[in-house]
This record gives structure tokens, sequence and C-alpha cells, in this order.
């Protein structure tokens, strides 16, 4: 099958520091290939793919200097798919709503995979406007403020199974990975940490519009020495960071869509520590992989009962439900389906040409059991 993959363009793929989805578009595309599948990649000129690049814009948009307007870098990317797009059988998006406008209008299949939160308030009408798009969540979670949304099915992120070995060690530090943001709560984790009696270890980007927020309420509590900020880690780093430690905290505080780095944390035998919400009761499997948490007084009662789990045992889960061998299984199926129900749609659209394809029902598809 011949797959375009169109990535933003923020970061590259992979992402040289942070960045879930263009990491989870890089192990997706690496999969496809060594099934035989033809991919093509969409996204910024520092990109490395096994797939064949198409440098929409020379640079990814968050590390580049000086930096680039991204309405013009997404304009650019959408003209390279757009003049490209027959070239296909299937396109898989993963830039939000961006392509909707463009690609509806095209006769050629395509998916889109969301990546954020959905429960903004002008999310519902602009769904309205594309009642055919059709839509892949990564939680099923994710999906509930727009039920109405043409769901084809939740895809579970996956990640190689072999880029992060178990650690058996028993771990001498508490975790926290991600980004410096109210919502991903790094000042929970330190509460925790300092509560429990064991160090904490942060790892994370500090966004430009979190500099406040940063210095306000976490850079006063960081010591050096119990608590700690080590920055951004890259994929080498994070193998001893995640492995060596005790457990990842992740208290968050908004519906997360997926957290990847609760099964990165699961591929080193490491558990998490998590709060209730968002896809966290689809990730974690409360007792056996971490233990899911509603306060920070349960979160610090959990990390006296780590001791109960078996490291062995939550890389065995991480390797049952979370490799990208799996997740690309997924989406061939769902890649599949949605190329046999266009196909058939095209025929009849040839043997009634006054038929308006664009509103062919037959392009609504249910969601599979996930």
């Amino acid at each position: 099958m011949r797959i375009a993959q169109v990535a933003p363009l923020a970061e590259s793929v992979p992402p040289h520091l942070y960045g879930g989805t263009e990491r989870v578009i890089a192990w997706l595309i690496d999969e496809l290939v060594e099934l035989g599948h033809e991919v093509t990649l969409f996204a910024s000129g520092d990109s490395s793919s096994r797939a064949k690049l198409v440098p929409a814009w020379p640079r990814s948009l968050r590390l580049a200097r000086p930096r680039s307007d991204p309405i013009v870098a997404q304009t650019a990317l959408l003209a390279e798919v757009t003049q490209r797009v027959h070239d296909f059988d299937l396109i898989h998006c993963h830039v939000d709503w961006l392509h909707l406008p463009l690609l509806t209008q095209q006769r050629v299949p395509f998916l889109s995979t969301l990546h954020g939160r959905l429960d903004l308030p002008w999310l519902p009408r602009l769904i309205e406007h594309f009642p055919n798009a059709p839509f892949v969540s990564i939680s099923d979670n994710q999906r509930e403020p727009l039920a109405k949304a043409n769901w084809l099915g939740t895809v579970y992120h996956g990640l190689p199974a072999q880029s992060l070995r178990p650690s058996l060690d028993p771990g001498s530090y508490l975790a926290f990975l991600g980004r410096i943001s109210p919502e991903k709560g790094p000042e929970a984790a330190i509460n925790i940490a300092q509560a429990s009696g064991l160090p904490l270890r942060i790892a994370a980007k500090i966004p430009r519009g979190e500099q406040r927020y940063f210095a306000g309420r976490i850079e006063p509590k960081v010591d050096g020495d119990r608590i700690q900020i080590i920055g951004e880690v890259n994929d080498e780093a994070k193998q001893n960071f995640l492995g060596m430690a005790a457990a990842l905290l992740f208290p968050i505080d908004w519906p997360e869509p997926f957290g990847l780095v609760m099964i990165e944390a699961m591929a080193c035998g490491t558990p998490v520590i998590a709060f209730g919400r968002g896809s966290v009761p689809e990730i974690v499997e409360d007792g056996v992989t971490g233990f899911i948490v509603e306060d920070e007084a349960a979160a610090v009662e959990a990390v006296g009962r780590l001791s109960q789990l078996d490291r062995r045992e939550i890389r065995r889960q991480f390797e049952r439900r979370f490799t990208a061998a799996r997740m690309a299984r997924d989406y061939v199926g769902l890649y599949e389906m949605l190329v046999t129900k266009f196909r058939a749609s095209d025929v009849r659209t040839v043997a009634a040409p006054m038929h308006h394809a664009a509103r062919d029902e037959s392009l609504v598809l249910s969601k599979p059991d996930a």
C-alpha cells in the first residue's frame, strides 16, 4: 500500500528532544516499512526516516532560529500534500484539523489521528462541517467530548519493543518526565516526593509560556539535591532516567489523551503512579503496572507499596499491549477498511455520476472493536 504520513512541523520526525507525536509517527513509519508498505513522510527537512521524505519546511519550528511564521510553514506543508494527493492509496494526517478543508474536497481516502485534548468549546461546531471525515482516537476517553465525530477506532500508541530495556533494580528515586505546566502536575510530583522521603528527578521541557509558572511555583522548591531538574532528555538518556527510577509520577490535572511516558516507563519495567484522569485507567492496570490514585496523599501511600509490584510483569504487559508492531497492525487494519469502503464508493459513483461523492454515506465508518 502507498501511504502518506503528514506530520506536524513543530518538531522533526523523530524529535531531537521533546515531542511525543513526532516520535510516535517515526515508530509507526518504521513498522509500516517493515511490513512492506511504501511510505512517504511530509515533515520538516531536519527529519530522518525510513520513509521517502518530502521536506515541507527546512527546519522544525520549535528549535529553529530565526523563528519562522508557523502559518506560512503550515501552508507550505498543505501545498506539498495537495500537489501529490493522488500518488497515494491513503493519507494519514497527524496535524489536527489543518488539512480537513482541502482533503475532504479530494477523491482520496484519508484519516486523521487526533493527538491532543478535545474538550474545547469550539470543536463540536467544527466537527459539524466535516461529518464524513474519518478520525482515530488514541484513547477511548479522548473522544468523549466529540461523540458525534466519525470515529474509525482507537489505536493506542506503541514503541519499539527493544528501544528501552527492562531494569529489575527497584530504583532509588521518583521520576517526572514531561513538560513544566500546571496540568502535568510537577508541583504535585514535588509534594509527593517530599512526603514519601524519596528524591525526585525532573526531566522536563519548560515551554516559553510557562516561564512565570516555573519561576514562581517550581524553581523555589528545587534544591539540587532531593529535588533536581536535569532538563530535557533524549532517547538514549531516557533509558537510565526511567530504568533507574523506583516509579514514574504522573499526577496529571487534565484529560490526558494518552500519556506516552507511561508506556515508556513500563517498557523499562518501572511502575507508574498516576492520578486517574483522562486515559490513565486505560493504560495503567492498577496493582499490576502501577497504581491509580486520586490525590497526593494516596500517591504517597502508593510509593510505600511499590515492592508489591513485579517489574518483570510490568515489562510483559508492555510487550503485550504497547509495542509499535501492534500499533502498526492496528492502523493497517483501519487503512484497509477505509480503502475498501472508498473503492466501493468510487465504483458506485462511476455507475451513478449524478451522485455527489462528497456526501456518500458509505464513507461513514463505524468504530471497530478496539
